[in-house]
């Protein structure tokens, strides 16, 4: 390795800092208007009024991961006391306790069937369970132990049942099918360590955040990013893909979050808390894309309305740093880990009857032939209401403006 002084580094460094310079005035230039601007007219959305609903206890160290499964009922947990959880987030009962090999866990994931769960972390390898069968001893059944990382796996996420996608502190993403337990494919993906992955709505691809400060797109098919993006000063530790699939949120310790869309290829947005005291672990997006949360090292998620760039609230109750969150793909509720002694996880539910997703107005295109007496030429505005009611019951409301 050259000294740290190395002239030639330091030329190269200079060198790379200038094309990224000129790579930020380019794109400037072509940015017209502003999100913000664009979204003058949006009303602004009201305060979200959110609560405990459920405090999980029952971890005896730090909880480094949590994950919901695609029923918006359950949810994994990953600690360092060597077991994962499976919760009942309605009852806030456990559901499994799952003891490991290993207690550096640093990601979890729950399989969108519900069928499995995979955890990860220092052991350097990803192990995989199966919830429907039991072992001798009674416990979740371990199907795979896929091994072969030269770096501790840092986040994972189910493809489906078969297949899976790792990240891991070898700058490396593998794709695994589970039936045989070999690697479909094991490429570099980042100049530093891969700490977070993000799955597209459609399946089809997928967003890296990495130690490098940059964030990638790629196509579930391929080996080398679709994009890159430029703008984090810091680690990017978590992205999460926008519900529309044409952008993404990121969290990083550079004590920022942001947005970038994938079409004008570049950040679109800035957030900042109200006090930058701390980076920033972990990101999610309520179902409507609306409202952004990060969880934080100051005990507390944050939370921004994407569009109007406005701090929106914060979740509080934690006593240490917020480690990990996931949002219900329902939108009903958010899950949070933290390195709280005597907490494993909390529960926040938004509360019955408030309109999660906020009452959007977006310009209608003419695409459709005629909707409840409108033509479709007629039609200026459409605001699109989702209301929910007690655990999991949801009504959805649209109403259209007619231009006179």
């Amino acid at each position: 390795m050259p000294p740290k002084n190395d002239p030639e580094l330091a030329t190269l460094r200079k060198e790379l800092e200038e094309l990224y310079n000129t790579l930020k005035e380019e794109q400037k230039k072509q940015m017209d208007v502003t999100l913000e601007s664009a979204c003058g007219g949006v009303p602004d959305a009201p305060r979200v009024k959110i609560t405990t609903k459920k405090l999980m206890k029952g971890h005896l160290n730090k909880v480094n991961s949590v994950h919901y499964s695609g029923d918006n009922r359950h949810c994994v947990t990953g600690s360092l006391d060597g077991k994962l959880i499976i919760w009942d987030t309605y009852t806030g009962n456990k559901m499994q306790i799952i003891p490991l090999r290993s207690a550096w866990v640093m990601s979890v994931a729950y399989a969108p069937s519900g069928n499995f769960v995979a955890c990860g972390g220092m052991d350097n390898m990803c192990t995989i369970y199966d919830l429907n069968n039991r072992d001798s001893s009674g416990v979740a059944k371990m199907v795979r132990e896929l091994a072969g990382y030269d770096g501790f796996l840092s986040s994972c996420r189910f493809l489906g049942d078969r297949n899976i996608i790792t990240g891991s502190g070898d700058m490396k993403i593998c794709k695994w099918d589970l039936e045989t337990g070999r690697k479909t494919a094991d490429f570099v993906a980042h100049n530093g360590d891969v700490v977070s992955i993000s799955l597209s709505p459609d399946g089809n691809s997928f967003i890296t955040g990495s130690v490098d400060k940059t964030c990638r797109l790629w196509d579930i098919r391929e080996e080398k990013p679709r994009q890159t993006f430029f703008g984090h000063e810091s680690d990017v530790n978590s992205v999460c893909f926008h519900p529309s699939g044409y952008a993404f949120a990121t969290g990083s310790e550079d004590k920022s979050a942001r947005m970038f869309d994938i079409r004008s290829d570049q950040q679109i947005a800035h957030y900042k808390p109200p006090s930058a005291n701390s980076g920033f672990t972990s990101c999610g997006l309520s179902v409507s894309g609306r409202i952004l949360l990060c969880g934080s090292d100051d005990n507390n998620v944050h939370m921004w309305d994407t569009l109007k760039n406005q701090h929106n609230g914060t979740l509080s109750g934690h006593e240490n740093r917020v480690t990990s969150l996931s949002v219900a793909q329902n939108g009903i509720a958010v899950v949070t880990a933290s390195w709280d002694q005597n907490t494993s996880g909390r529960i926040y539910k938004f509360r019955s009857e408030q309109f999660f997703d906020f009452a959007l107005s977006f310009i209608f295109h003419p695409v459709v032939d005629d909707i409840d007496g409108c033509t479709a030429g007629k039609i200026d505005q459409v605001h699109f209401f989702r209301k929910f009611f007690g655990d999991g019951v949801c009504k959805s409301y649209t109403t259209f403006r007619q231009r006179a």
